[in-house]
């Protein structure tokens, strides 16, 4: 992915993003392919992460921030009769983990979570210093040269 900016956010958000679809994409238990996808919006005042999560228990659900990384994790559990013969699964079960590494442009004190018809949704403050803002253009004054 290709990307130029001056945003520092983007930038780190940007080289990070490559190092994550690695880990969706890797292999879990019993060979399942990623199982939590990601979607990464950057807006005005915070950062939404959205995680596919379909058939996930909200209760299962977990939300950790520990030096500067925001963890997701979740399980999905299917117990069967005794009489029962599984004869297909192509839905992945067990323990999942997602782990993003967030920039310190972001106040990971104020991070809030919701889930809905199977996504998370986590949002995350952007820091005042680091939000975009105007600069003030003064007219009418002459500017004078320094000598060196």
């Amino acid at each position: 992915m290709l990307l130029t900016s001056i945003d520092p956010f983007i930038q780190e958000f940007d080289r990070q993003f490559d190092r994550f679809a690695r880990q969706a994409l890797g292999t879990g238990e019993n060979g399942a392919r990623g199982v939590m996808p990601l979607d990464g919006v950057r807006r005005k005042d915070d950062v939404l992460l959205k995680f596919d999560l379909p058939g996930i228990d909200p209760d299962s659900i977990e939300v950790t921030v520990d030096r500067g990384v925001l963890s997701v994790s979740a399980s999905r559990a299917e117990e069967y009769g005794e009489d029962d013969r599984l004869f297909v699964r192509e839905r992945p079960m067990g323990s999942f983990t997602r782990r993003v590494y967030l920039s310190e442009h972001l106040d990971s004190d104020k991070i809030d979570a919701a889930y809905s018809n199977g996504v998370l949704a986590v949002r995350i403050p952007v820091i005042e210093k680091a939000r975009p803002r105007k600069v003030e253009i003064h007219k009418g004054q002459e500017v004078k040269s320094i000598k060196a």
